[in-house]
C-alpha cells in the first residue's frame, strides 16, 4: 500500500500546469486589432503611444477594460484567439512577471512542486500511520483484558468524544486536528471498496461446503432482507420528519478523493507483472508462498477496481467496480495456479491466509477495515450540527431499521428452513463488513466468509437498485433516501446514491457509520444474542 499511499498525496497535492497557473497580473496592458486591419494582432500597447492611465480620443474606442490586468476570463479568452501562436504568447508574459518569486520561479516551480509533494506523503504517511498503530493497539488490548466489544468501535468513540470536547473549549484546535488526519480519512474514502473485496474473492472456498439449496435461501434472503430494510427506515424516517417538522438545512461540503492517473496504471501493471515473474521463478522468495504472491495479487485487485471506477455509468450498473476487484483477482489466482502448478485453491488460500504472520493480499486490504471505523468519528463531527438538528429523525429510523434487519433475518431463516449456523453467519447483512464481522464474532460456529460476502452482496444490490426502488416506494426526502439507503446497503450504496445525489450523502454518511454502530450495540447484549439463536433454530 506504500506505492498508492505515495501516488495519492502526488495527485492531491500537484499544482496546475504553469501554463493555467499564471496570475491574471502578469499580463500588461493590451488594445484590441484596429479596425482597418481585423486579421493582424497590433502590439500590446497603443499605437499613439499614450501614457496617459485616462482613455484618449485615439484609443477610447478599443475595449481596454476586456484586456485589463483585472480581467482574467478576458484576458483567457484572448489567449485563446491564437492557442498555437508561440510569439504571441511570449508577448503576452511580461518579463517581469517572476521577479520577487525567487529561485524556484526562476527554475519553474520545480523545487516548490517537489517540497509540496514530500510533504504532503509525508503527512499522509504519518496521518494514517497513526490511525494504523491506534488500531493495532486497541485490538491487542482489547484481546489481553478478553473483552468480545469491537475495539475499533470503542476507538471511534473516543475520537468522537475529543473532538467534541476539543470544539468547546478550542474550537482552532478541534480544526487543526480534523486537517491533520484528513489525508488519512480522504485515502481511507478513496479506496474504501478494496477492503470489502477479499471475503469475495475467496467466496469459492467459503461457499464450498454450502449447498446449493441453502445458497439459493441466502440469495432470496438477501434480496427480499435488503427491500425490507430500506422500505423500514425510508418510511420511518419520513414519518418522524412529518412529525417534528423540521427544517432541512445545508450540510457541511464533503471531501472528495482524487480520481486515478495514468501513472497509477502503470506503476501497478509494473507491480503486478514483475511480482508475478517473480513468483512463478521462485514461489518462495519472500520467505513463504502466501508472501511471495502478495504483491502481484495485490496489484490485481488494485488494477481490477481502477479499470472498474473508469467504466461508462451505463456499464457499471451490471459491473460494479468491486465485481471487476474480484475479477482480476480471481482470474490472476486461476493464471498462477495453472502456470504454476499449485491450483486455485491453493492460490486463494494465500491471498487470504488469516495469519498475522503470514498475510497475504487480502489480508493487507482487510487489516485497513478497523481504520475505516475509527474514520467514522472525523465524518460524524463534520457533520454534527446536522446530526444534532435531525436526531430525531436520523437515531428513530436507525434504530428500527437496525433492529428489524438482525430480528426479520432470523425469522426468515427460520421460516424457509436454513441451517441456523449459515442464518447467524448473514445477520448483520446490511452492516458495514468491518462491523459485521465483528458482531458474527460474538456468535459461536460463524461462517466469517460467509457473512462478508453476503454484506458485499446486499452492497451491490443497493448500489444498483436502490434509486429505481425508493421512487417506486415514493422516498423523495433526501434524509429518507440517505438513511434508507445506508441502512439498507451500507458504504456500496451510499456510494452510488452520493455520485447521482449529493444532497442525500450527508445523511448516508452518518446512517453508514451509526447502523453498524447500533447494530455492534445491541448484539454485544447476551439477551439479544441468546433471543436470536432461539429464533434462528
Amino acid at each position: 500500500m506504500a506505492a498508492m499511499m505515495g501516488i495519492s498525496a502526488l495527485r492531491s497535492h500537484h499544482p496546475l500546469p504553469l501554463s493555467t497557473a499564471r496570475p491574471a497580473t502578469a499580463l500588461p496592458r493590451a488594445t484590441s486589432p484596429t479596425s482597418h486591419q481585423p486579421s493582424s494582432l497590433t502590439p500590446l500597447r497603443c499605437r499613439c503611444r499614450c501614457r496617459r492611465s485616462l482613455p484618449h480620443s485615439c484609443c477610447s474606442s478599443s475595449p481596454r477594460a476586456s484586456l485589463s490586468p483585472g480581467a482574467p476570463d478576458s484576458a483567457a479568452a484572448f489567449m485563446a484567439l491564437a492557442p498555437n501562436n508561440a510569439a504571441l504568447r511570449h508577448r503576452l508574459i511580461a518579463p517581469n512577471s517572476t521577479a520577487g518569486s525567487g529561485d524556484a520561479a526562476a527554475t519553474g516551480g520545480l523545487p516548490s512542486v517537489s517540497a509540496r509533494s514530500v510533504v504532503g506523503i509525508a503527512h499522509l504517511a504519518v496521518s494514517l500511520g497513526i490511525v494504523l498503530a491506534t488500531d493495532k493497539y486497541l485490538k491487542q488490548a482489547f484481546v489481553a483484558a478478553s473483552i468480545k466489544f469491537p475495539s475499533a468501535l470503542f476507538g471511534m468513540f473516543c475520537i468522537f468524544s475529543v473532538l467534541l470536547v476539543l470544539d468547546t473549549v478550542a474550537p482552532a484546535l478541534a480544526k487543526a486536528f480534523m486537517d491533520f488526519f484528513e489525508p488519512a480519512t480522504l485515502f481511507i474514502q478513496r479506496w474504501l471498496p478494496l477492503f470489502y473485496v477479499p471475503s469475495l474473492v475467496v467466496l469459492p472456498l467459503a461457499v464450498r461446503d454450502v449447498p446449493a439449496a441453502s445458497g439459493l435461501k441466502i440469495c432470496l434472503i438477501t434480496f427480499g432482507g435488503w427491500f425490507a430494510s430500506l422500505a423500514v427506515a425510508g418510511y420511518t424516517a419520513l414519518t418522524v420528519r412529518k412529525i417534528v417538522k423540521t427544517e432541512l438545512i445545508a450540510a457541511e461540503p464533503m471531501g472528495k478523493p482524487s480520481t486515478f492517473a495514468t501513472l497509477e496504471f502503470w506503476a501497478w501493471g509494473a507491480v503486478f507483472v514483475a511480482s508475478f515473474a517473480t513468483a512463478f521463478v521462485n514461489p518462495t522468495a519472500l520467505g513463504t508462498t502466501a508472501r511471495t504472491c502478495l504483491p502481484f495479487m495485490l496489484a490485481s485487485t488494485v488494477l481490477g477496481y481502477m479499470v472498474g471506477s473508469g467504466l461508462p455509468p451505463g456499464i457499471k450498473k451490471l459491473l460494479h467496480p468491486i465485481i471487476c476487484c474480484a475479477l482480476s483477482a480471481n482470474l490472476s489466482a486461476v493464471a498462477y495456479g495453472y502456470l504454476s502448478g499449485s491450483g486455485i485453491d491453493a492460490a486463494l488460500g494465500d491471498y487470504l491466509t488469516k495469519v498475522p504472520s503470514n498475510p497475504g493480499a487480502g489480508d493487507v486490504l482487510m487489516g485497513f477495515l478497523g481504520s475505516v471505523i475509527l474514520s467514522f468519528a472525523f465524518s460524524m463531527f463534520k457533520q454534527r450540527k446536522l446530526v444534532k438538528r435531525h436526531a430525531a429523525e436520523i437515531f428513530t429510523s436507525i434504530a428500527i431499521a437496525s433492529t428489524f434487519s438482525l430480528y426479520s433475518t432470523a425469522i426468515l431463516g427460520r421460516l424457509i428452513g436454513l441451517e441456523p449456523t449459515l442464518t447467524i453467519s448473514i445477520l448483520p447483512r446490511c452492516i458495514t463488513v468491518a462491523l459485521a464481522l465483528s458482531i458474527v464474532s460474538f456468535f459461536e460456529g460463524a461462517n466469517t466468509s460467509l457473512t462478508a460476502a453476503v454484506v458485499v452482496l446486499t452492497g451491490l444490490i443497493g448500489a444498483n437498485f436502490v434509486q429505481a426502488a425508493m421512487d417506486k416506494l415514493g422516498l423523495n426526502d433526501p434524509i429518507a433516501r440517505g438513511i434508507g439507503t445506508a441502512s439498507s446497503a451500507h458504504g456500496l450504496g451510499t456510494a452510488a446514491l452520493s455520485a447521482k445525489e449529493p444532497e442525500a450523502l450527508p445523511f448516508c454518511a452518518i446512517a453508514y457509520a451509526l447502523t453498524g454502530i447500533f447494530g455492534s450495540l445491541i448484539c454485544s447484549s447476551a439477551a439479544v444474542r441468546q433471543s436470536l439463536v432461539f429464533i434462528a433454530g
